[in-house]
C-alpha cells in the first residue's frame, strides 16, 4: 500500500489558513513608536521612583517600626518584578509571531 505524500501535502496547503506578514497601518508607525517610547519612560521613572520610596520605607523602619521596613522590602521585589518583565515584554510578544 502505497501513500501519495504530494497529494497529502497539497491537501494541507490548501487547508491552512493565510498567515501574512504583520504590518504598520498607513501613518501609524510613528504614532505608535511615540507611545511605546512614553511608556517606556514611564515603566523607567515608576521604577526609580519606587525603589526610592521602598529604600526610605526600609531606612525609617529600621527603628521600632519593622512593618514598615517589611513593606518596603515586599514593595522593592514587586518593582523589580515588574521592570524586569517590562524589560523582557517585546521579547515575550515577539516569541508568539509565527
Amino acid at each position: 500500500m502505497k501513500i501519495n505524500l504530494l497529494g497529502a501535502t497539497a491537501v494541507r496547503l490548501a487547508l491552512a489558513p493565510p498567515n501574512p506578514d504583520a504590518t504598520v497601518p498607513p501613518g501609524l508607525g510613528d504614532f505608535a513608536d511615540q507611545i511605546l517610547g512614553w511608556l517606556k519612560w514611564g515603566v523607567l521613572f515608576s521604577g526609580v521612583l519606587g525603589i526610592l520610596v521602598c529604600a526610605v520605607m526600609i531606612i525609617i523602619g529600621r527603628r521600632n517600626r519593622s512593618a514598615t521596613a517589611y513593606e518596603g522590602l515586599v514593595g522593592s521585589a514587586w518593582i523589580l518584578g515588574g521592570l524586569a518583565l517590562a524589560s523582557v515584554a517585546a521579547v515575550i510578544v515577539g516569541a508568539f509571531q509565527v
